[in-house]
């Protein structure tokens, strides 16, 4: 399974309204679990199994509120059983069509 995920806490106490605190330990969540991962500028994906992903998901909240009560979470999942490595392996079968 893969999930992208995007955390955030709904309020700061920052000048500036920044996030990245929060976030940071969010994604100190996601490296600790040991999952394969990938971070980009709007979205975590992790890879592995249903339950061991929604654990991180569900300690990524947990750390979240612990800067604001309220936290934002969207997430959008593939469920495909029996496929791994398949965060790089979906973007491979993409640019090997876009190099013919």
């Amino acid at each position: 399974m893969l999930l992208a995920f995007s955390i955030s806490p709904q309020t700061s106490d920052q000048p500036d309204g920044s996030v990245s605190e929060a976030v940071a330990a969010a994604i100190n969540v996601v490296r600790e679990s040991g999952l394969p991962y990938e971070t980009t500028s709007m979205f975590t994906t992790l890879e592995g199994e249903w339950d061991e992903i929604m654990a991180v998901i569900k300690k990524c909240v947990d750390v979240v509120e612990t800067y604001s009560p309220r936290v934002s979470l969207v997430m959008k999942a593939d469920i495909r059983p029996g496929y791994t490595g398949q965060m790089a392996a979906k973007v491979d079968r993409v640019n090997a069509i876009l190099e013919k």
